[in-house]
């Protein structure tokens, strides 16, 4: 019970966080879609070996999360609870690849390291983008931006009712599982054959509650158009925001700059 209704505070921290007002909460959200999307195929580009030349993209959430004010601690912990599932990913490369291709000193790197810990900046920084997104603009934001960037609307509109009814599900789970404890002494109803029941009581409940929702929706002239927290239009400053980090992305993908940076340092130390 207590992790589902984490799990609900988590999504209405994301919520909450879209509602600030700094100057990257104020851009069109159709400029940060554009801009993570660039990202997130500037880091999936690379091959599996290349590790140091993915440390540069860590630039674009450091700086976005302090222009939006967004809390690292909370992304991070967003961040970490995906990991396990990119390390389940990876976990195995290094039994099946053990070639060494770096050297540092007598300690000898494979590649199947190198793949492993690529799959986990990978995941980090495209998880952590989709994160800060959504924490600067909101989910109907990017749901709009999505639609009006050419996506079908009947897509994007059942994109933002399942993260709507996200909500609805968790909190029907929290309420009956909850209803389930109190309704358990010593421990009894509380095994695996009261699980059956639950989830079709949990099913019946969040489906009730999702058609009244539904009425409602349709008793206040729901047609399938969004209405934004706040009014946008793509113009100078979004332009600017969508070239000059799509620039910088292309920059670090032709360039490796963690080798040019490591060339500089080792000669000018030599």
């Amino acid at each position: 019970m207590a992790s589902i209704g984490g799990a609900v505070q988590d999504f209405r921290q994301l919520d909450l966080l879209a509602t600030g007002n700094t100057g990257v909460h104020r851009l069109d959200a159709r400029a940060k879609v554009l801009v993570t999307l660039a990202f997130i195929l500037a880091v999936v580009s690379y091959g599996k070996y290349e590790l140091a030349a993915l440390f540069p993209f860590f630039l674009y959430p450091a700086v976005i999360m302090a222009l939006a004010d967004l809390p690292i601690r909370h992304i991070a912990r967003k961040i970490v609870v995906v990991l396990p599932f990119a390390l389940m990913v990876g976990m195995f490369n290094p039994l099946f690849d053990q070639v060494v291709l770096v050297r540092l000193g007598p300690l000898g790197i494979s590649g199947g390291w190198l793949s492993c810990a690529s799959i986990l900046v990978r995941a980090t920084l495209t998880v952590g983008a989709a994160l800060i997104l959504v924490g600067s603009s909101g989910f109907p934001a990017i749901c709009q931006a999505l639609d009006r960037l050419g996506l079908p609307r009947i897509f994007t509109v059942q994109l933002l009712f399942l993260y709507r009814y996200l909500f609805i599900l968790s909190e029907e789970g929290s309420r009956t599982a909850r209803a389930r404890e109190l309704r358990s002494f010593g421990n009894k109803g509380l095994g695996l054959s009261s699980y059956g029941s639950l989830l079709s009581q949990l099913l019946l409940r969040t489906w009730l509650r999702a058609e009244r929702i539904h009425l409602a929706m349709l008793a206040r002239g729901f047609t399938g158009e969004f209405h934004p927290r706040r009014t946008t239009r793509f113009g100078g400053r979004e332009f600017i925001f969508l070239a000059g980090w799509s620039g910088l992305f292309l920059f670090f993908r032709l360039l490796n700059v963690s080798q040019l940076l490591g060339t500089i340092v080792t000669g000018g130390a030599g």
